[in-house]
């Protein structure tokens, strides 16, 4: 099979990197919202909007990463056999597996968040910041990879065929 991932995975892998950048966007609504009506105030009609949208995204993400993990153990497993890889394809690999461990448990934490417990909050909050200290790692080596022009970028930019 040649190297690389079909369009349906960087499809989902584009879809799934807008919907956290919408988290992002819409994340601080959630405790505007939750002091609103802690104080006996009605929230925004905005913040209610964006508290809606972050939720709804959310959900979303869980559902596309299980599908990106099936995929994923579809076309190429799950677990990589690390001794048979350069430091940095192994440190690559883990960084995605990391992305998907993370991103499913956030999902997960913030469903319970908002539809059983608010108490689990701030574990919620520790996950977006170790998502963004991923991103960071993600592209900062997206650019070295597109510096180096090596094939490993345009694999998430063309399907392999």
């Amino acid at each position: 099979m040649k190297p690389g991932y079909s369009l349906i995975q960087i499809v989902l892998h584009w879809l799934v990197a807008a919907l956290v950048l919408v988290q992002y966007q819409t994340g601080g609504s959630i405790g505007r919202t939750h002091d609103a009506v802690h104080a006996g105030l009605q929230p925004d009609p905005t913040d209610l909007l964006l508290h809606s949208v972050h939720n709804w995204s959310g959900m979303a993400i869980g559902g596309l990463m299980v599908l990106r993990l099936f995929l994923r153990w579809r076309s190429h497993g799950i677990v990589p056999d690390l001794k048979r890889e350069s430091p940095t394809a192994a440190a690559a690999r883990l960084l995605h597996l990391g992305f998907y461990a993370v991103l499913l448990g956030q999902a997960a934490i913030g469903f319970i968040a908002s539809y059983v417990t608010f108490s689990i909050a701030p574990l919620h909050v520790f996950g977006a910041n170790l998502i963004l200290a991923m991103l960071v790692l993600h592209i900062g080596a997206a650019i070295i990879h597109a510096v180096m022009r090596d094939s490993v970028l345009i694999r998430i930019l063309r399907p392999r065929g």
